[in-house]
This record gives C-alpha cells, sequence and structure tokens, in this order.
C-alpha cells in the first residue's frame, strides 16, 4: 500500500461519493485500488502487480489532496493529465493566525457572488478553490503563470481593479508572444516548397512563361530584331484617317 495523502474529515464523505461513485471513478483514472480510512482521512492506494503509468502514480496525490482543500473530484481528476499542475497557498502566510484576517482574504478572493474568483478563473482558464485557510488553483504552465501573480497581489492587499486590469495585460501579452515565429525551417537547395507539392508542375509552367517572357524582349540597339518586329504579318495592315 501507498500512501497518498491526508484529507479533512468533512472531505471524506466527497472523495468517497454517493454509494462509493467518486472512488470508483478515480480507481478507473488511476488504476489503483483505493483504501480510505473514514476515522483519520488517510488515503492508501494499492498499484497490485500492474506496472502503473508513473505520470498517474506520481500526480494522484496531487489529485486526493485537490479534493481534500474543495475541488471538486471531477475537477481535480484532470490533475492526472501531464500538463495540468497544482499550486496551494496559506493565506496565514499573508493575514496572519487570526481568524478574522483569514476571513476577509478569502472573501477578498471570492468578491462579491463570486465575481473575482470567477474573473480570475475566466481570464486565467484555470480552476480554483478557496477551503478553510487554503487556495488551491490547477491549470496549465501558461494559466498558472496568468492565475499566481493575481492570487498573490490580491494576497497582498492589492486593489482588485488594479489586479484584473495587470491580469488582462498578462493575457493579451501572453497571446502576442504565442503568435510570433520563434523558429525557422531551412529548405534544402533540392527541396520544393509545400505549394508546389499540392500543385505538381506549377514551378515548370512558371518557368516557361518566364522564358517566353525573355524571349519577346527586343534588343533596341539590334537593328535586325527592330525590323523583324515591326514587319506586318500577312492578315496586318496600317490604316490612316484623319481625325
Amino acid at each position: 500500500m501507498e500512501h497518498l495523502a491526508r484529507i479533512p474529515q468533512d472531505r471524506i464523505a466527497v472523495l468517497i461519493g454517493k454509494g462509493g461513485e467518486t472512488r470508483r471513478m478515480l480507481e478507473e483514472a488511476c488504476g489503483a485500488t483505493l483504501e480510505i480510512d473514514s476515522k483519520n482521512g488517510e488515503v492508501m492506494a494499492d498499484w497490485g502487480d500492474v506496472d502503473a503509468d508513473p505520470v498517474v502514480r506520481m500526480k494522484m496525490p496531487d489529485v486526493i489532496v485537490a479534493i481534500g482543500r474543495g475541488l471538486a473530484p471531477k475537477r481535480a481528476v484532470q490533475l492526472i493529465r501531464d500538463e495540468v499542475s497544482l499550486k496551494m497557498y496559506d493565506i496565514r502566510e499573508w493575514a496572519g493566525r487570526q481568524p478574522n484576517q483569514t476571513r476577509r482574504m478569502r472573501s477578498r478572493l471570492i468578491g462579491r457572488n463570486g465575481r473575482i474568483r470567477s474573473l480570475i478563473e475566466e481570464i486565467s482558464r484555470c480552476e480554483m478553490a478557496i477551503y478553510g485557510s487554503t487556495v488551491l488553483v490547477i491549470g496549465d504552465e501558461d494559466g498558472l503563470a496568468l492565475a499566481a501573480p493575481a492570487i498573490e497581489g490580491i494576497l497582498r492587499g492589492s486593489e482588485h481593479s488594479t489586479i484584473l486590469h495587470g491580469l488582462e495585460q498578462d493575457r493579451k501579452r501572453q497571446r502576442i508572444r504565442s503568435r510570433r515565429l520563434e523558429s525557422y525551417e531551412e529548405r534544402s537547395p533540392g527541396e520544393t516548397s509545400t505549394f508546389e507539392t499540392l500543385v505538381p508542375g506549377l514551378a515548370e509552367v512558371r518557368r516557361r512563361r518566364e522564358r517566353r517572357y525573355r524571349d519577346s524582349q527586343v534588343d533596341p540597339d539590334d537593328d535586325e530584331q527592330v525590323d523583324s518586329m515591326l514587319d506586318l504579318a500577312d492578315d496586318e495592315e496600317i490604316t490612316y484617317e484623319e481625325e
């Protein structure tokens, strides 16, 4: 048996789910059998004889911690994916140990009707959970890079308007960076272009057209070429008319 994490008493029922539904969902996702101690909240995993995915095995404790700190199980299970990570803050590091200060900071992070938390989640595309004295956020690397300064700024006491404006600006800069051409591929001399691959023979048609164009040019210093160009064909004539 492998120890995964320990969760609060009031989150044990959430981890198990109605009729054990949540536990079965987690077991199917990770490929292990979970044992949950209903007395102390200890969660253990039995991986059996099958070699488990090392990434899943490494990240499963984060899944349990996320559920224990207030995140919905269906959201927490996203942490199994390689690109999704977890970051957790202890509000007491900023607000001190006084319960009323912790409650005040929780209120600032949530905002009226949950507006501040919703905006941080929407702009950063992360998931947040505020439980007791902890703030938990999960997302990909880019999302966490946006959400972390916003959360830390609020915990330091910055104004909401300043935090949200900075978050929007960071998001715009991130989009600009993602659109930049940061690398290029050199083509060998004998390699055809992508368009040539899609339209075979295009280059040859272009070369023939350029050759005909060059052949049609006349050297003005060559009287023979000029006379040849001015000669009329049998079906051509010049007509003079008065205006």
